[in-house]
């Protein structure tokens, strides 16, 4: 069973940014060392304590600073960007760090309408652009595009893996038919992970490239030494869920006690909802949940995010799961 992370270089109440580019090295040091098979970063704007505005700066770093992990992007949001351009920059990562770079990619618009319209430049209607500027960007790393009039240097002819991501039917619909991998964000965005992944699965067009679906879930694990303390650990993780819900962006924030002096009943149930692909607790009780849902939902892979405020404990959290996914492998071998 593959597992990876799933990075957004959230920044820490009191800290900068370059704090959490320092913290987001460190992790992916560890988990190279656990068999994390890669580490993705998701493109975000507008957002004061979300760190990864620039994914494929990010991922140079990652990449520089390990040996053998996967980098990718978690995505790199397409209508946001020329596709002659991310051709250009993922060639020229794949190129410094040959065989380690995977291609992740979204069409939302990782932020706010208003600054959605500053980065297409009044161009909203690029979202409906997605399935020509795929295949446009396809092309630009083809050998095929050899004779055309422009051409991504150096990009051209390297073999690098491309992922759909997506939350609802639409991308679903479409990696199935282009013969793609498939990742769901069902770490925020639960609501149609069960109908769209059974479509992908069901829908899927093999290719030269995937003779076979893959998909991916990304999960919230926090693993601990107790389910109190997994419970606890986790209520920096809701505090800065209550930004999605109120239009804010918040920091990562130390744990409390009690959530209930912070959250409304409604917000309290809005999360809940949101978070509803989370597996909080012990090795033991996160292991045997995840053993069902990866069954149920026949995944190939798991993506996992981890937000716990203390370094050390967000670590041991992700040591913890590493333990739990080869215990599965080990299980599924027998």
């Amino acid at each position: 069973m593959k597992y990876s992370i799933l990075d957004l270089a959230i920044l820490k109440e009191g800290h900068d940014a370059a704090d959490a580019y320092r913290r987001s090295l460190d992790i992916a040091r560890h988990a190279e060392s656990w068999g994390y098979k890669r580490f993705w970063l998701a493109e975000h704007h507008n957002m004061p304590y979300v760190g990864s505005s620039a994914p494929t700066v990010l991922m140079g770093h990652i990449a520089g600073g390990t040996k053998s992990i996967r980098v990718g992007s978690g995505g790199i949001m397409l209508p946001n960007h020329s596709p002659l351009m991310v051709a250009e920059q993922i060639g020229t990562l794949e190129t410094l760090y040959p065989g380690r770079i995977d291609l992740g990619l979204g069409r939302a618009p990782g932020t706010d309408q208003k600054t959605a319209a500053v980065l297409r430049r009044g161009r909203l209607e690029t979202v409906q652009e997605f399935p020509q500027d795929l295949e446009e960007l396809q092309m630009f790393f083809s050998e095929d595009n050899l004779d055309a009039p422009v051409r991504a240097y150096p990009a051209e002819g390297l073999d690098v893996p491309v992922y759909l991501l997506g939350s609802s039917m639409d991308s679903a619909v479409l990696a199935a038919k282009k013969g793609l991998p498939y990742v769901f964000a069902s770490h925020f965005a639960p609501t149609y992970f069960s109908q769209a992944s059974t479509y992908y699965k069901q829908n899927f067009k093999a290719t030269s490239q995937s003779s076979l679906p893959y998909l991916i879930a990304c999960l919230n694990i926090i693993v601990a030494d107790t389910d109190e303390e997994a419970a606890y650990l986790a209520t920096s993780f809701y505090q800065m869920a209550l930004g999605i819900i109120r239009g804010r962006s918040y920091p990562l924030s130390p744990p409390v006690k009690d959530m209930d002096d912070i959250w409304s009943p409604q917000e309290e149930a809005a999360i809940k909802h949101m978070m509803q692909y989370a597996f909080i607790g012990s090795y033991e009780k996160v292991s045997k949940e995840l053993e069902v849902f990866i069954e149920r939902h026949d995944l190939d892979e798991v993506m996992v995010t981890t937000n716990v405020y203390d370094h050390d404990k967000r670590l041991k959290s992700l040591q913890f799961t590493a333990k739990a996914f080869q215990s599965l492998s080990r299980q599924n071998q027998l």
